[in-house]
């Protein structure tokens, strides 16, 4: 409890930041989604505040994700009726508290560091990309879309071009004053004053904003913003109004299958998300601290299970919160827990201010986040640490720029395994020679795959060799490979080739060799 009274400071700060970024993501989310509105918003106090609790991790923030979106928009139109969806959300919380029982959660160590750092980096390319439309005033497309291809029919790249037809005087204005701002915040002179410190550079950007677009609302009333360019918050009038705003699973439609396909779907998807999203907050942790992934996975479950009771979007760790909260100096848990209470007391009680914040100030807040999750330095340190980590970290992160997370994810992975069964095919074989004196020696793994390079070395020794086959550095070799040379000590009298096979006699898959002539223990 010490720890985070010492760091009340620094947790109260990084919050308002992470509730300034996640507000119009909630709300963009489900719009996308083909929820209600409010959903969003459920969905973000409930990760904040229950998740928060309940997760191990330090700093990660919970809340509804884009890469749920299509899930999400697919489930609510397969069921038709937005409480059955409710239902399903219930059950893929179920179906995440047994993940977490039966420790599925191992699955995220299983993902390699160029992976997790080629995500990190596609996630803030895809913020500068994505949001460079909102910076300038063109809102066509909702706020927390990551896909390529975007439901008006633009692209990534195509939604850029467009928006630089569309440009909106007054949100270019605010946007460039608050990159600005976001950039001098981060400037040596402002961190060497510590009162200055202690207030975030998010929060002086949306009061800039706001204070500006107010003036052009007084001054130059032409030239103020459209409400479509604000956030959109919806209004409760009091607690009734707000209550009325809550929507309830029905029980009765847990006899369709559908739900049940639904619920599961949400379940594995949210499940792989969330232990992405873990391992990708423990790397940008400064203190290195390892989130235990399977109580992860059980806190998630309670999330979602509560936020389906209330009428909320399914919850997963997200990294573009969990970014942009470590980046504004969290220290502990608390500031998710926080942020969660502060949007449920600003959506109840002051959703007229927030509702005057302009979508570009925002928007110049997740570029600068993007631009620190894809700094120039991060691709030339894996450049440095050779092909073998710089490839699958560059091919992850072109594949979910031009797919979606979990699939560039899985190709970033596949890249990574096949670099990896590479270098053992390369180095598990190892063959010298002195005049007709012949060393083939086998270390570390040999597999079926490299039973091709072995027969073709013995098929092409020449007649009269000496050849000495060492398996003795080897911890595994496939039979087939076993095979071969069996099949050549059968036939190499005939070349007048002489062999020696030097094996270990602790190693029983070395009994399989025959006419073994030397063995050392």
């Amino acid at each position: 409890m010490n720890k985070y009274i010492k760091h009340a400071g620094a947790d109260v700060s990084a919050s308002i930041v992470v509730l300034l970024v996640a507000l119009p993501l909630c709300l963009g989310i489900a719009l996308g989604s083909g929820a209600p509105l409010f959903s969003g918003i459920i969905a973000g106090v409930v990760g904040g505040i229950v998740i928060g609790a309940l997760s191990g991790s330090q700093l990660s923030v919970s809340g509804p994700a884009a890469g749920l979106t299509v899930i999400v928009a697919t489930a609510i139109t397969k069921l038709q009726v937005y409480e059955a969806f409710l239902l399903a959300v219930v059950l893929a919380g179920l179906f995440q508290l047994i993940f977490g029982f039966i420790k599925a959660g191992v699955i995220g160590d299983y993902v390699p560091n160029a992976v997790i750092k080629g995500m990190l980096a596609a996630i803030g390319l895809i913020l500068i990309m994505k949001q460079f439309p909102h910076l300038v005033g063109y809102d066509a497309d909702f706020e927390g879309d990551e896909s390529f291809i975007q439901p008006d029919h633009e692209n990534t790249f195509s939604a850029i071009f467009s928006a630089v037809k569309y440009i909106t005087p007054t949100a270019f204005i605010i946007g460039a004053v608050s990159l600005i701002l976001l950039m001098l915040w981060e400037s040596k002179f402002i961190k060497s004053k510590k009162t200055l410190k202690l207030i975030p550079g998010p929060l002086v950007v949306v009061l800039v904003g706001t204070l500006l677009n107010e003036y052009f609302k007084t001054a130059q009333p032409n030239y103020a913003l459209e409400a479509k360019h604000l956030v959109a918050l919806p209004v409760a009038t009091d607690i009734n109004s707000f209550i009325s705003f809550l929507t309830f699973p029905d029980i009765a439609f847990l006899k369709n299958p559908d739900v049940w396909i639904s619920g599961i779907t949400i379940a594995i998807v949210a499940s792989l998300e969330t232990l992405l999203g873990i391992e990708a907050a423990d790397k940008l942790d400064p203190l290195k601290r390892v989130t235990p992934t399977n109580r992860e996975l059980k806190a998630q479950g309670v999330g979602n299970m509560l936020s389906g009771l209330i009428g909320g979007l399914p919850l997963t760790s997200v990294v573009v919160r969990t970014s942009a909260n470590i980046s504004a100096g969290a220290k502990s848990k608390m500031s998710t827990i926080y942020h969660g209470v502060m949007m449920m007391l600003c959506v109840m009680f002051i959703p007229f201010i927030l509702n005057k914040i302009p979508l570009s100030a925002l928007a110049a807040v997740l570029i600068f986040t993007g631009y620190k999750l894809a700094k120039i330095t991060l691709f030339k340190d894996f450049y440095k640490k050779g092909w073998d980590q710089f490839v699958p970290f560059v091919v992850t992160i072109a594949a979910i720029l031009l797919t979606d997370l979990l699939i560039g994810i899985i190709v970033g992975i596949g890249i990574g395994l096949f670099f990896m069964i590479r270098t053992n095919f390369r180095s598990a074989v190892m063959v010298v020679n002195d005049n007709k004196n012949y060393l083939i020696r086998f270390r570390k793994d040999v597999s079926f795959l490299n039973k091709p390079i072995v027969k073709k070395k013995l098929e092409d020794m020449p007649s009269g060799s000496f050849v000495i086959i060492d398996a003795t550095r080897a911890d595994f070799i496939d039979k087939d490979v076993i095979e071969e040379i069996n099949n050549f000590l059968c036939h190499a009298h005939l070349k007048k080739i002489k062999v020696e096979i030097k094996t270990s006699q602790n190693k029983s898959m070395h009994d399989l060799f025959v006419n073994t002539q030397n063995t050392e223990k």
